[in-house]
């Protein structure tokens, strides 16, 4: 999971790496790909979420239903995601909030179960200028209170769970190969944190303020297109959420997430 998903709907206008480039990890199901090498966002090797494992993990559509990003409920009304995800993936142009569409409660995207949630504002952090810089995150506030339970949120300043070695877990409806589609049923798969030099060393833009890395030095479990924006949680706690990554699940090539202990203050 992790980074942006396409679903199957025409030719992608802004396009995600999903192949082998540097993407965002957000699309509407499918992805497309990009002539250049760019990092991108997703769920690899995981396995199927039950809905009361993850009340809080948040689809976003369009106003037609279409997948493309995930999120985080943090309270009953508000919704944590990546800045990137609030640009349409088929237009380039940013998402308005009668636009957007929040659900929560359905971990398979072909039923009607869950709630369905309208937008009533869209907040992006003033310091995004695209997920390679950071400060990739946003919050969407809803109309009405969602009834699923919220996920917590981590400490301002917490290093802990960032720590090298300990493990989180990564949720989303994205791809579950590099050129495979796009995912119906929420997943999930434990990665662990990076050091920083892993990560500096796959990202030259790796600004350790506003992300931090996870994955196996062997690959094969990841995010991946179409993930983007979805929660990473570690301790039953959302720690950040899916920026992006090169390909999926390649060795030696860690997934990148925004760090959200450095924006607490602001969410």
């Amino acid at each position: 999971m992790g980074r942006g998903s396409e679903r199957k709907t025409g030719a992608a206008l802004r396009r995600l790496v999903v192949t082998g480039a540097v993407t965002a990890l957000a699309g509407l199901h499918p992805v497309a790909a990009s002539a250049e090498e760019r990092p991108e966002a997703r769920v690899l090797g995981g396995a199927d979420v039950a809905a009361d494992d993850a009340p809080w993990a948040v689809a976003l559509t369009d106003e037609h239903g279409r997948q493309f990003c995930g999120g985080a409920l943090v309270s009953p009304i508000k919704v944590i995601t990546a800045a990137h995800c609030m640009v349409s993936p088929m237009t380039g142009a940013k998402w308005t909030p009668e636009n957007l569409r929040a659900i929560a409660g359905r971990t398979d995207l072909r039923t009607e179960r869950g709630t369905v949630g309208e937008v009533e504002g869209i907040w992006i952090h003033p310091g995004f200028r695209d997920y390679t810089s950071g400060d990739d995150v946003a919050v969407l506030t809803l109309r009405t209170p969602m009834p699923q339970r919220p996920l917590e949120m981590v400490g301002a300043g917490e290093t802990e769970p960032y720590r090298p070695g300990a493990m989180a877990r990564v949720y989303g409806w994205g791809r579950t190969s590099e050129s495979g589609s796009p995912s119906d049923t929420l997943r999930s798969v434990d990665v662990p944190v990076t050091t920083e030099e892993a990560c500096r060393n796959t990202y030259p833009n790796y600004d350790g303020r506003s992300m931090f890395c996870a994955g196996y030095p062997e690959g094969g479990m990841d995010a991946c297109a179409g993930d983007s924006g979805g929660p990473i949680v570690a301790d039953n706690r959302l720690i950040g959420v899916v920026s992006y990554g090169t390909g999926c699940g390649r060795p030696n090539t860690p997934g990148v997430y925004t760090r959200l202990s450095s924006y607490r203050g602001e969410l």
